[in-house]
């Protein structure tokens, strides 16, 4: 019998977890873990049916912006604020719907089948997302756009992005410029973003992480004691943040040494740096100098001011050209003559529509991003100063073509058997092309020796699209600006007769601010030109 009480005694201690419905009081307590239950259910529920009306929010809006958009592509795109936005929508808001829909298995197999796409759909990167927030800062800086109306979504005082920027929106911008090492215009977009998040009922970025990144690109322009203003904020609002609580410290001693500086401490030994620093003038110092005075020359062009002086614009004129080819006495072009000294003309209705078309459809699918040489060693290869894609198009690739390479020789009266493919390129977000010259310069003694045809003496510039703001062609030297016309082309001579280089001739592609624009160039080298531009009899043949 001693077994029947010890299986008692195991019985009597058990009840806690498995017999509870022996007693009332136990049944009673099963209510109350029901109760957390539910609540634990519907919290679930409730924290799904937010995530759900996010998707249904945040979905609602792309489809109105994607039927927006579909009505006209190109017009839609060609504003750059809306640009921007279907990059950012595509990166970092995707970003953060994925992590919604990885929450559950439907979502994740949604995601893989999008992925298992990957071979039709196009999806940008980071990097594409830094070159659209860089193209932005470009326009920003060249047509002095002012940073709260660009956040409104206007451009030239009109209102023409389909919405306004989010706080997010400012701070992903401000984010790829802190990101770029630019601090100037982190700290404009950051305040931007300030401005927004605290007039925000719907809070799209936290408030601190504004100030994180304000606060250093702050202290980075100089401004220590505002840095330090910022930090105590950030630190007012997170106590704990360790990178904010080390910078603090930083820029306290930063100021207590500027502070000691401005009081004469230490006068002699940085009086001593300044007057060294004030009176050297280098060769870098000279260099500087002419880059950014043709910086302004450039911008100030590409904005529309200034322009060509009464005394050289009265001597312009316009006519009909009908020589020297048989094929300019059946159809004499008009002619305009845009500048004298170098001499640049403007040859308008040479290129039709339907040619237009042609070779925008032979070009596109074979766009590569526009390269440059590189001087030293020849090779060709991308650069931040020529933001495009383009290709080339043989004679041999259709007629249209074929036709219009005859055009040019039978326009210039320039051989075109020894000029370079036509080369086809496309301007979008922010495209440019900072100055440059179209020739090689004496020190790029390698730069066409594998086409074996010397120098570019000429070059011939198609504009295949008109462009609603900004694209200009510019040459920064002479104060001239050619602003695109469809059909329309500019032609002018790289090379004085003795084989020089005209430094006059240096120029630049502005940044398209609205719209885009399509251009097609004939580069026309030196040999083969020999009996029809002569070279000069004297070195100082001009």
């Amino acid at each position: 019998m001693w077994w029947l009480v010890a299986a008692a005694a195991v019985a009597v201690v058990a009840p806690c977890h498995g017999e509870v419905f022996t007693a009332m009081t136990d049944m009673s307590r099963l209510l109350a873990t029901e109760g957390e239950m539910i609540r634990a259910i519907e919290n679930f529920i409730v924290a799904q049916e937010e995530k759900l009306e996010k998707l249904k929010r945040d979905l609602f809006e792309m489809e109105r912006i994607h039927d927006l958009a579909a009505h006209s592509p190109d017009d839609f795109l060609a504003n750059p604020i809306n640009a921007y936005l279907l990059v950012k929508r595509l990166t970092v808001d995707w970003a953060d719907l994925q992590d919604v829909m990885t929450d559950n298995s439907m979502g994740k197999a949604m995601l893989n089948n999008l992925t298992s796409m990957a071979d039709f759909l196009r999806w940008p990167d980071e990097e594409d997302l830094n070159g659209a927030a860089t193209a932005l800062m470009r326009l920003q800086d060249t047509y002095n756009l002012d940073t709260s109306q660009l956040a409104r979504g206007q451009i030239l005082g009109k209102k023409q992005a389909y919405r306004e920027l989010t706080a997010a929106d400012c701070f992903e911008l401000g984010r790829q410029s802190y990101n770029s090492g630019d601090h100037y215009h982190t700290t404009l977009w950051m305040t931007e973003a300030l401005s927004r998040q605290e007039a925000e009922n719907n809070k799209t970025v936290e408030h601190a992480d504004i100030l994180e990144y304000l606060a250093f690109s702050t202290y980075m322009q100089g401004n220590i004691r505002q840095a330090l203003k910022l930090t105590d904020e950030l630190l007012l609002e997170r106590p704990n943040h360790q990178r904010a609580q080390g910078n603090k410290v930083y820029y306290e001693e930063a100021l207590s040494t500027q502070e000691a500086a401005r009081r004469g401490e230490d006068r002699d030994s940085l009086g001593e740096e300044a007057v060294e620093k004030g009176y050297t003038v280098t060769e870098n110092t000279l260099v500087n100098d002419a880059y950014h005075r043709e910086r302004r020359s450039y911008e100030r062009l590409c904005r529309g001011e200034g322009g060509l002086p009464p005394k050289v614009s009265s001597k312009l004129h316009c006519f009909y050209q009908n020589g020297p080819s048989d094929y300019l006495k059946i159809g004499p072009v008009k002619t305009e003559l845009a500048h004298i000294n170098p001499t640049i003309y403007i040859y308008h209705d040479v290129l039709n529509d339907d040619e237009i078309a042609v070779i925008k459809e032979l070009a596109t699918p074979m766009f590569k991003r526009a390269t440059v040489q590189n001087y030293k060693t020849g090779e060709l290869e991308t650069a931040s100063y020529r933001i495009s894609k383009s290709s080339w198009l043989k004679s041999g690739d259709s007629e249209v073509v074929y036709r219009v390479n005859e055009r040019i020789g039978a326009i210039t009266g320039l051989n075109m058997d020894t000029a370079e493919e036509l080369q086809v390129a496309n301007y979008g977000l922010g495209g440019h092309y900072e100055p440059h010259f179209d020739y090689a310069r004496r020190e790029e003694k390698d730069a066409f020796k594998s086409l074996g045809t010397g120098n570019r003496i000429a070059t011939f510039l198609f504009y295949m699209s008109d462009v609603e703001a900004g694209g200009a062609t510019v040459f920064p030297q002479i104060n001239l600006a050619l602003w695109p016309k469809k059909g329309a082309a500019a032609f002018w001579h790289n090379l004085y007769p003795n084989g020089e280089g005209d430094e006059l001739t240096r120029h630049a592609a502005c940044p398209v601010l609205v719209g885009t624009k399509w251009v097609s160039n004939k580069w026309i080298h030196e040999r083969g030109q020999e009996f029809r531009r002569p070279c000069g009899l004297d070195i100082k043949d001009l």
